[in-house]
């Protein structure tokens, strides 16, 4: 759902109240988280979407580590999954689905965790994606409402997803070279997870269908902080900038850019391009860290060491400014 229709929901509906729900719904974090006891919490999430590629097993892997990647966020562990699958299997073989279930599996087994069953509808088309519990210790949790000012930003994967999946789509991109974004989508966050939890961070969250610039701003809006991005300093999926040049960007990039409106500022030495790409949605994409400046070399380090896909300093947490995000170049 667009950032500001999930908005228009939330400010419509109360929010739940437990002594024992210490993230829920308030600041649009990843997951929510349940304290059990004094010493576990419970992480949970859910995620599903259509196709995005058109390989049946990479689609699976990508979904599921996208669903993952919320448990990550929150500083936790995943050990259980449940499969939701929407199929129309009146038009398409089975053969498919149980290619993609394989997909997720494969995810799934490497982050630890296991697929203790799941549900299945009849659809139009092809869905799939996970709902995921995990734990992590009640004072542990990473959340996206912690960043401080002085605080450096760090990201752990490319950005583009979006951009070149879309131009695979539109016939502009053929399959087999999506085959980076493909890795970048289908690589689970938890080395960024790790160094996160190893170095110590204020805040983190990950970026997925907002865009970098989107997920940037529940980070500010949660913290009461502004975020500066220096464009010219994120990682991008080559090609990215080649096709978001000739327009090939997903809606989201126009949604989210609208929704911020004036709590968004973008440097007119910006590529509007550039711009947009930030703000375009990705799929399981990386982690944002929010570290305080003396860790950030180690959490570089750290990141690095455990094989995620970049560490890159992108940006910096201010005092609140009035502004939330500021795209500077």
């Amino acid at each position: 759902m667009p950032q500001d229709g999930l908005a228009l929901v939330l400010r419509q509906l109360e929010p739940w109240q437990h002594p024992d729900l210490l993230v829920g719904t308030n600041t649009c974090d990843d997951a929510g988280v349940f304290r059990i006891d004094d010493d576990l919490a419970l992480v949970q999430t859910t995620d599903f979407f259509p196709p995005l590629v058109d390989d049946p097993f990479a689609f699976g892997r990508i979904a599921a580590a996208n669903a993952l990647s919320d448990v990550y966020a929150m500083g936790g562990e995943p050990l259980t999954a449940l499969n939701l699958v929407g199929f129309p299997d009146k038009t398409l073989p089975l053969d498919i689905l149980v290619e993609i279930l394989r997909g997720g599996a494969d995810a799934v087994r490497e982050a630890g965790a296991v697929i203790v069953g799941g549900h299945s509808v009849r659809d139009s088309e092809i869905k799939y994606g996970l709902a995921v519990t995990g734990r992590v210790h009640p004072n542990r949790i990473l959340t996206n409402a912690t960043a401080r000012p002085g605080d450096q930003l760090v990201l752990t994967k490319p950005i583009g997803t979006g951009t070149l999946c879309n131009a695979a789509k539109s016939g502009k991109l053929a399959e087999p070279e999506l085959a980076e974004a493909i890795a970048c989508m289908s690589a689970l966050n938890r080395p960024g997870r790790d160094a996160a939890v190893k170095v110590g961070v204020s805040a983190c969250t990950d970026i997925t269908g907002y865009g970098l610039v989107g997920h940037a701003f529940e980070v500010a809006e949660a913290s009461g902080v502004s975020i500066v991005l220096e464009a010219s300093r994120v990682p991008l999926l080559a090609r990215t900038m080649e096709f978001a040049r000739q327009g090939v960007l997903t809606r989201v990039h126009k949604g989210t850019q609208a929704f911020l409106g004036d709590k968004l500022h973008i440097d007119p030495q910006v590529e509007p391009a550039l711009a947009g790409v930030l703000a375009d949605a990705q799929t399981s994409g990386g982690l944002l860290l929010s570290v305080p400046a003396a860790r950030c070399a180690a959490l570089v380090t750290e990141l690095l060491a455990l094989g995620a896909l970049c560490a890159a300093a992108v940006g910096r947490v201010q005092a609140d400014d009035g502004v939330r995000v500021r795209l500077v170049s």
